[in-house]
């Protein structure tokens, strides 16, 4: 299945890769992109079945959500990339990063090793594919971003939400088999690749205590917590995150 991608920076530069959350679309990255693409060729996907990517068939793996940023990235000659994932595009990373040898880095931003209750996520599915993706609008707000973040900034809380209501029900349903059925705890120490685990300090879904068992089980991996952030961290915070990503590849080139 060849996702949908866009690419901005230039062609020489080294290639950063940004994978998006679950419910959104590569949209989610506009501030990463605005504050990178000066020095990094950016590479932004959609997940199966969000944004302009093909609906699937039939649940996915995160192995098979991996193994589609593989395809793309060969399909574009590219071998060794820096990558950047939030939620399920920050479990892709791990996936690329202990299965893989194409990482030069690896940021992992309100994600896990493995999700809290796996069983859930089945409901989830089944809840989507028989009401849409509607039906996960309301619960999103003070899970994505904070309730002070909707009142500062209805518009862009509003553009996330709406990423959401785009998303076909059987791509958010076939990601969420993805993440029910992941865990990759035992192999995180595998990881060799210079690894950021970066927590909202206000995240329901991925709270702070998921991140640091990755900081802690990644040899040399550092963590990170911004406050006053929920799961699009990125997008609530975007100056901060920002500063922290730039942080993690100057050192990742450094060595």
């Amino acid at each position: 299945m060849q996702i949908h991608h866009r690419i901005d920076g230039p062609d020489d530069a080294p290639v950063l890769v940004l994978g998006p959350s679950l419910g959104t679309d590569l949209g989610l990255f506009d501030a990463q992109t605005a504050a990178f693409s000066d020095r990094f060729r950016v590479v932004r996907f959609d997940l199966r079945g969000h944004g302009a990517s093909p609906v699937p068939s039939g649940d996915a793996t995160m192995a098979d959500l991996a193994g589609d940023v593989v395809e793309l990235l060969d399909s574009l000659g590219i071998d060794k990339v820096h990558y950047v994932g939030v939620s399920i595009g920050g479990a892709i990373g791990q996936q690329l990063a202990v299965h893989t040898d194409r990482l030069l880095s690896l940021a992992v931003l309100a994600s896990a090793a493995r999700f809290a209750d796996p069983e859930a996520w089945g409901t989830r599915a089944a809840t989507v594919r028989e009401k849409g993706t509607e039906a996960m609008v309301a619960s999103r707000v003070g899970t994505w971003f904070t309730r002070d973040f909707e009142l500062r900034n209805p518009t862009e809380a509003r553009r996330l939400l709406d990423m959401l209501r785009a998303v076909s029900d059987e791509g958010y349903a076939a990601c969420c088999a993805a993440i029910g059925g992941f865990d990759i705890r035992d192999q995180l120490s595998t990881i060799t690749v210079p690894t950021l685990a970066v927590a909202g300090a206000e995240d329901p879904a991925t709270p702070p205590e998921f991140l640091r068992l990755i900081a802690d089980s990644v040899p040399g991996a550092r963590y990170a917590e911004v406050p006053d952030t929920a799961h699009l961290l990125n997008a609530e915070d975007p100056d901060r995150v920002n500063e922290l990503i730039a942080g993690h590849l100057k050192e990742a080139a450094g060595r």
